[in-house]
């Protein structure tokens, strides 16, 4: 359906889009009038150690008596106790009953707090910003004390920053009134196009019945430039967006999940909206499997949303929660546009080949960023959109710039090409691409293959190593030797090329066996970190999008974040989505009568194979990219599935022995054999 169509079903079921678009207008200036203005303070706090820092400290046997060393672990004890319940009721008792928020300041390297209150009286916050700034001093000496502390070693509290005077928050009250337009703009927009639906099928079921055809309706005429748009033409251009505008760049005041690449996904969902309801597509057979595995997956996710909304959450955690809602409509909208909207096997290679290309330019300009050390990504800038990434750099490890591309973190970068390195790699042996010069088949294998190890990351190098082990195994021996030898060649030109490259990977994976390397230490710390916040809320978390780092830390694996947010639920409903991956894959490989289609099963399971392993190294949801990629890839295994299924010669039975093709029409008997 064109936009023109669409704006014909809007003019014609006007009565039910312009009440609605009336209703949410009234509705958002009474919302306007009637909340009233929040108002914000800050303060900021400073620990100094102990006067006694210059002698030997004795050993009293907690952080908090930590006499001239680091005092972050001491900040972030004060920043618990003044987050907890006790802390709430003391300050409670002193007049601070507006929320307040207590954290680590931001862009800060040393114990450096940031106190915030937040109420609708201007007075009153300042007066409880003082309250709570000097109960932050007081908090600090009681623990001390209780730890039998000495006082010459007390750490002390000093404002840096006195209380500021209270700030209008105008921003989320234009949220609310823009969310409310929203709410009521998609209602109208979709019973409009169910009530066209509902009155076209009324109309059809009156001519059945009296048996008389009404004239046909004039067809709308196809754009003389070429094909009416369909799923493919559209997520073509969400893949375009995805891979060429920063992932770290989105718009104000929607955080991570406000890429223009997301925000096109959910103009989608209301094409596809459109058009289903009024008849023009409907899914595929074979395809639901991916639709329900992403249909558990927000199940779980509505449950966090509404336990996040009973715990008494931050207004942080608030706004992450509704980021979590938005983040699973992109995905819904990705998977549901793949798996129910492609109606062509064509269709599908072509978004398939379209995505390799693109991968293979990002891949490219990694290449650059590397050996410039440099960020391209940095030098982009749109207007009207902001980076949610503060100051982002170059990162390096060892001697090496580690690029990203245009994606937010060199773990996302590695992580995309590893989902859609198999693909590439099935295309280059295709015998209908055999035709093509051999640079634009074997360019993107070598693009993204070469860049992977450039990222001198583990995540990285294991998405690599899983889409070899599961891919090469299946070939033929000739074919199979061949790839080994070229690995090798590949390694040996890298450590020529490149001198010390390949020494830092290995020693990375060698500190990683011998618990060695700080950032796995890190890693192991967080692991039990997270009990508690398990323990807590164990079957549905705490919301999608509400354990943000600068309220608690880094996790650095998904499936750690999604204990957290989602609980058991979540994380069964995201290891099933991931095992419906793999499945998908194996089925299409098992069904497929061609060499052709059983190496895409096969690239289909290794894609799911990498993001089910590499989620662990990282956060993958949590970046806009490599989130997309593992989506569009799941709802494609699906709808490959689905037409392989239709192709697939049926199975022979006992009441028809010979093929499908050959049967014979039910009440005639075949002719007699000569």
């Amino acid at each position: 359906m064109s936009i023109r169509e669409m704006a014909a079903v809007l003019r014609r079921r006007w009565y039910v889009f312009v009440p609605a678009l009336l209703l949410s207008l009234l509705a958002a200036l009474h919302l306007y009038r009637s909340v009233p203005v929040a108002y914000q303070s800050q303060s900021s706090v400073a620990l100094l150690d102990s006067t006694a820092a210059s002698q030997l400290p004795p050993a009293f046997g907690n952080p908090l008596s930590n006499a001239g060393g680091s005092l972050v672990v001491t900040a972030d004890v004060l920043i618990r106790a003044l987050s907890g319940a006790d802390a709430a009721r003391d300050l409670h008792s002193l007049g601070v009953t507006d929320p307040y928020t207590v954290g680590f300041a931001a862009h800060a390297s040393g114990p450096l707090l940031t106190l915030t209150v937040t109420g609708t009286d201007r007075a009153k916050v300042l007066e409880e910003t003082n309250t709570l700034t000097a109960f932050a001093g007081e908090q600090l000496n009681a623990l001390q004390t209780a730890a039998k502390v000495q006082p010459a070693y007390f750490v002390q509290t000093a404002p840096v920053v006195l209380p500021q005077t209270p700030v209008p928050q105008l921003k989320s009250r234009y949220q609310q009134v823009l969310g409310v337009l929203i709410l009521g703009a998609t209602g109208g927009f979709t019973l409009s196009f169910a009530a066209d639906a509902l009155l076209a099928a009324r109309r059809r079921g009156r001519e059945n019945s009296t048996g008389t055809g009404a004239a046909p309706r004039r067809a709308f005429r196809t754009s003389s430039r070429g094909r009416r748009p369909d799923a493919t033409a559209l997520l073509t251009g969400y893949l375009a967006l995805a891979f060429f505008i920063p992932s770290n760049l989105t718009l104000p005041g929607m955080g991570g999940v406000g890429t223009p690449a997301n925000v096109f996904a959910l103009l989608c969902l209301f094409w596809y909206l459109a058009t289903w309801l009024t008849g023009r597509i409907r899914a595929a057979p074979g395809t639901r499997l991916p639709r329900v595995a992403v249909w558990l997956l927000a199940v779980s996710v509505l449950a966090s949303y509404v336990a996040n909304a009973g715990r008494g959450s931050v207004r942080k955690e608030l706004l992450g929660a509704d980021r979590g809602l938005i983040a699973l409509l992109v995905w819904v909208s990705l998977v549901v546009l793949v798996s129910a909207g492609i109606q062509d096997r064509p269709r599908l290679e072509v978004l398939l080949r379209r995505a390799v290309v693109m991968g293979a330019v990002v891949a490219a300009v990694g290449f650059y960023d590397f050996f410039t050390a440099t960020n391209i990504a940095d030098s982009i800038s749109i207007p009207g959109l902001q980076s949610s990434v503060p100051q982002i750099a170059a990162l390096d490890r060892g001697e090496f710039t580690r690029p990203r591309s245009t994606t937010a973190q060199p773990l996302e970068f590695g992580g995309m090409l590893a989902l859609l390195l198999p693909f590439a790699v099935q295309q280059a042996f295709d015998p209908v691409r055999s035709r093509l010069p051999a640079w634009r088949r074997w360019g993107p294998v070598v693009l993204m293959g070469g860049a992977l190890p450039l990222t001198v990351s583990r995540t990285s190098i294991i998405g690599a190593l899983i889409v070899i082990l599961v891919m090469v195994p299946r070939w033929k021996p000739q074919r199979r030797w061949t790839a080994i030898g070229v690995l090798l060649v590949a390694v040996a030109c890298f450590k020529v090329v490149i001198p010390g490259l390949i020494g830092t990977i290995t020693g990375l994976f060698a500190s990683f066996l011998t618990n060695s390397d700080s950032s796995t230490q890190a890693r192991t710390v967080k692991y039990s970190a997270i009990v508690p916040y398990l323990d807590e809320r164990p079957l549905f978390g705490r919301g999608l999008g509400t354990f943000l780092p600068e309220l608690y830390f880094f996790t650095d694996n998904q499936y750690m974040l999604t204990l957290a947010e989602m609980g058991v639920v979540g994380l069964l409903a995201l290891l099933f989505l991931f095992l419906v991956g793999i499945h998908q894959g194996g089925a299409i490989r098992r069904l497929a009568v061609g060499e052709s289609d059983r190496e895409l099963g096969q690239a289909f399971c290794a894609s799911a194979v990498v993001a089910l392993v590499v989620s662990a190294t990282f956060d993958a949801l949590s970046f806009p990219m490599f989130a997309g990629m593992f989506f569009l890839t799941i709802a494609a295994g699906g709808s490959c599935l689905g037409f392989i299924r239709r192709a697939a010669p049926k199975p022979r039975s006992v009441e028809f022995p010979c093929p499908t093709s050959g049967r014979p029409l039910p009440g005639l008997s075949p002719a007699p054999v000569r």
